[in-house]
Formats: structure tokens, C-alpha cells, sequence
């Protein structure tokens, strides 16, 4: 028995951690394409450093205070929301360094305090997404969801035209989704900068988290009524496929708004095509799975 409680105690904390990071991803990527940032933050002194953090903390526990990243609420414990507190400024450290590793921002011959300055002001969005994890995108599903999605399961969408509207439904949220993020990117500097510094064994990283993160993020994160996505019944809605067909779908809303602001065109390489949508596949992605979870 003390065994199956710890493993639950284990579970639910990976839980947490997991809807905390997706948090960070959802509200954090835009601003990871802001070479203002980078910028800022290489230069940033110690001092400011440290306000940044103090100034970070502050907002974070008064977040934690209201919500916070856990499925269970412990705002009257000063001491919990303290620990929430450093634990979701760690996982929006941590996700804000992967990021910046995987744009190439931050390599071996970056220095360690232009790395830590890049990593501390960046990371800012990151934990405040990882706060409101539960207030802007918990899971809405009570018993009369639960059985919405039984019943939805067991047969309200059995007919191929009902196949065919859930799955057209969820292709257009991700079409949306995607393309308001892309919209605000793609006429940047940012992709050309990130692109001419890639290579592809990084692009296939890319494509690896864009997947995971998307999966994360609609059907392992626990929000916006996660089991009753995994019941859905339309043609391309199991988690694995669904998450596939959703990346193909961003990464042709973000080529489109690439060709729309003119960072491509049909006379430049086809290499050069795939390095920017690739780039900015990323961020597209993560508004993809946001669009789905409005749904």
C-alpha cells in the first residue's frame, strides 16, 4: 500500500510538472522569438539579473496564490506556495534553456553570463505560463462531461459525416491557432537569423519537440477536457495521428504566412523553404494545439 501511494505521490507530481511546462510553452514561445530579448539579456548585468528574478518570484507566488500549476490548491499555505513558486520558476528555467539550445542561442561558445542573462530574461513568460497552467486552461470536465464523452464514445459519433465534421472541426482550430502565431512572427528577422544558423540534425530535433510538445500539450498535460479528446472519433483523432496530421497542418500555415510577408519566395531554394518552416513550425505548432484545446 505505501508503494501504490508513493507511485500515485510520483505520478501526480510528473503530472504537475508536465501541465506546468505545457503552461510555460503555451504563453512563453512568442516571446523566445524576439531577438530584442536575446539581446537584452546578453548584455544584462548582474544586478538587473537578480531584480529580474526578484521581480519574477514575487509575480509567480502571487499567481500560485490564486491558482498555480497543480491540480490541487494549497494558497493558504505560505510555505507550499513558495515551493510552487521555485519549482515552476525551475521549469520555466528549464524549458526557456531547451529552447534557446534548440534555436542555437545558447552554444559552447557562449559565455555563462551572457548565457544565464539570456536564460533568466527569457524564462520570465515561461513561469508565468506555468502559474496560470490552471486558471486559463484547466480541465473543464465534470461528471456531465464524463459522460458526454462516454456517450460520445459509445455512439453519438458513429456516422461518417459526423467523422468527417469532428475532424475537419479540429483541422480548422489548428489552422487558426497556428496561423495567429505564425502571423506574428513570420514578418520578423528572427526565422532568417535562427534558419542560417541551423543545421539538420537540430532541424530533426525540432520536428521531435514540436511533436512532443503538442502532444503534451492537448493530450498528456490534463487540459480543457483531455479524456474526452482521446475519445473522439474522427478520422485522424488518435492521439498519434492527430498530433501528426496537426504538425503537417501548422507547418503549412506557417509556409503560407512565410510566402505572405515575402521571407520566401517560389525562386529561392528549396532547402531555404524548409529551413524556415521548420523554424518557424515550432511556435505554429504550440499555437496549433491552443487552438485545438479552444474547441
Amino acid at each position: 500500500m505505501p508503494k501504490k501511494h508513493q507511485k500515485n505521490v510520483w505520478k501526480s507530481e510528473i503530472n504537475d510538472i508536465i501541465r506546468g511546462a505545457c503552461g510555460g510553452f503555451l504563453f512563453g514561445i512568442p516571446l523566445l522569438y524576439t531577438m530584442e530579448v536575446w539581446w537584452i539579456g546578453s548584455r544584462a548585468k548582474p544586478q538587473l539579473m537578480m531584480i529580474a528574478i526578484a521581480l519574477m518570484f514575487i509575480v509567480v507566488y502571487l499567481l500560485n496564490q490564486i491558482e498555480g500549476f497543480r491540480k490541487r490548491r494549497y494558497s493558504w499555505i505560505a510555505h507550499q506556495a513558495a515551493m510552487d513558486t521555485v519549482e515552476a520558476i525551475a521549469i520555466g528555467i528549464a524549458c526557456s534553456s531547451f529552447v534557446l539550445l534548440l534555436l542555437r542561442e545558447l552554444t559552447p561558445e557562449t559565455s555563462l553570463r551572457e548565457s544565464l542573462g539570456k536564460i533568466i530574461f527569457e524564462s520570465v513568460p515561461f513561469a508565468l505560463g506555468v502559474a496560470l497552467a490552471n486558471q486559463f486552461l484547466g480541465d473543464t470536465e465534470n461528471s456531465d462531461g464524463e459522460a458526454q464523452a462516454t456517450d460520445r464514445g459509445n455512439g453519438t459519433i458513429n456516422n461518417q459525416g459526423d467523422e468527417l465534421h469532428a475532424t475537419f472541426s479540429d483541422l480548422g482550430a489548428t489552422l487558426i491557432g497556428a496561423t495567429v502565431i505564425a502571423f506574428n512572427i513570420a514578418p520578423t528577422d528572427e526565422v532568417t537569423m535562427l534558419a542560417a544558423a541551423t543545421s539538420p540534425p537540430w532541424e530533426l530535433a525540432m520536428i521531435a519537440a514540436s511533436l512532443l510538445i503538442s502532444y503534451s500539450i492537448v493530450f498528456q498535460a490534463g487540459f480543457s477536457d483531455q479524456q474526452k479528446r482521446k475519445q473522439q472519433k474522427g478520422i485522424f483523432q488518435r492521439p498519434s495521428s492527430e498530433t501528426i496530421v496537426s504538425y503537417l497542418v501548422s507547418l503549412l500555415a506557417g509556409t503560407f504566412m512565410l510566402w505572405f510577408f515575402q521571407k520566401l519566395t517560389f525562386s529561392d531554394p528549396w532547402t531555404m523553404w524548409l529551413d524556415h518552416t521548420l523554424i518557424l513550425g515550432l511556435p505554429a505548432t504550440i499555437g496549433g494545439a491552443a487552438g485545438r484545446l479552444a474547441i
